[in-house]
């Protein structure tokens, strides 16, 4: 599967299983994918790059957006569904907006 942000089309994983959920990107480097979580809030503890984020609803309209996000942070926000983690800059160059709407591809 791919996710499509402002025209960028990259593989989406979904954190969906304990193990997954406990690692996510922690102490990888050179992050080729998304990774999609089913929850209001993250953390950056162990991370060996910066990540860039998306917050959405349950319906995959954008309400928060961060760029380059250095370890050791935490992020929590009300009335986010999911959030979605990607390699540091993706973002960069998007035209990605609040309210947009996240769209997913098999």
């Amino acid at each position: 599967m791919k996710i499509s942000v402002s025209k960028k089309e990259i593989k989406i994983e979904f954190a969906n299983t304990f193990l997954k959920k406990l690692k996510g990107f922690m102490f990888q480097r050179n992050i080729d994918r998304c990774l999609c979580f089913k929850t209001n809030s993250i953390h950056t503890f162990f991370m060996k790059e910066n990540i860039d984020i998306l917050m959405t609803d349950k319906n995959n309209i954008v309400l928060y957006i961060f760029k380059s996000i250095p370890k050791n942070r935490i992020i929590i926000k009300k009335g986010v569904y999911y959030t979605y983690e990607f390699p540091n800059n993706f973002l960069n160059n998007s035209n990605i907006q609040i309210n947009d709407k996240l769209i997913i591809k098999k």
